[in-house]
């Protein structure tokens, strides 16, 4: 496992603060009373050991194959339903969602190979991620892929959490199925836009893997 490049400079701030209450912890607190600043010492170490967890990139055997969507994102699957995109396609898609918690890998990978047909960001709300209404009204940021065999629109969410989305896609470049997409910071969301007649592979409530999960597969 490996730390993702977004995280150095969290953990670097994190590491500074916690360092910073550790030491005002041993000087003013633990002359008072040693549980308590053994308590806090306690809670600091988890605190930082979350944050560079957070921030994992775990070793994996990705899943490829060019007639299948692969999961962009690890997390759980909240929405499997037909919905009008009024972004990009202004026709109905097949929406498949995947909540990201705290606790999971947070980078965000390519469903797909193909070519960037537009990547744009979007000011917004910092809504829950379940809420139907993060999907158009949250902070977003999305991004078409387009090859031969089908067209989609990936859209990485902000969270009431997540603040900050990261994306590296740019237009007219090609991407390959699983490099990475972009990251989200401390949790949310991803969806997908797929074609109304993919073969789904997964049902809500199930727990997928970015990079290895098949969500669906096209006909």
């Amino acid at each position: 496992m490996t730390i993702h490049k977004e995280g150095y400079p969290t953990i670097l701030l994190i590491t500074l603060v916690c360092g910073a209450l550790t030491l005002a912890t041993h000087l003013h607190l633990a002359p008072v009373s040693g549980i308590l600043a053994w308590i806090a010492y306690a809670i600091l170490l988890f605190f930082w050991l979350f944050i560079i967890s957070f921030f994992r990139l775990p070793k994996r055997t990705h899943s490829f194959d060019e007639n299948a969507i692969i999961a962009p994102a690890d997390g759980k699957v909240v929405v499997i339903e037909e919905t009008v995109d009024q972004e990009y396609f202004k026709e109905k898609r097949l929406q498949i969602s995947v909540f990201m918690s705290p606790a999971n890998v947070h980078v965000n990978r390519n469903p797909i190979s193909g070519n960037v047909l537009y990547s744009v960001y979007h000011k917004g709300k910092y809504l829950v991620a379940w809420d139907p209404k993060s999907s158009t009204e949250n902070e977003r940021h999305s991004v078409v892929l387009s090859n031969a065999n089908i067209t989609i629109l990936v859209k990485q969410i902000a969270g009431a959490l997540a603040r900050r989305i990261v994306n590296y896609a740019k237009v007219g470049e090609e991407v390959k199925q699983n490099d990475e997409l972009g990251f989200i910071k401390f949790g949310s969301r991803v969806d997908l836009l797929l074609p109304t007649n993919v073969i789904t592979e997964v049902k809500i409530g199930d727990v997928v893997k970015g990079g290895v999960t098949v969500l669906a597969r096209i006909k």
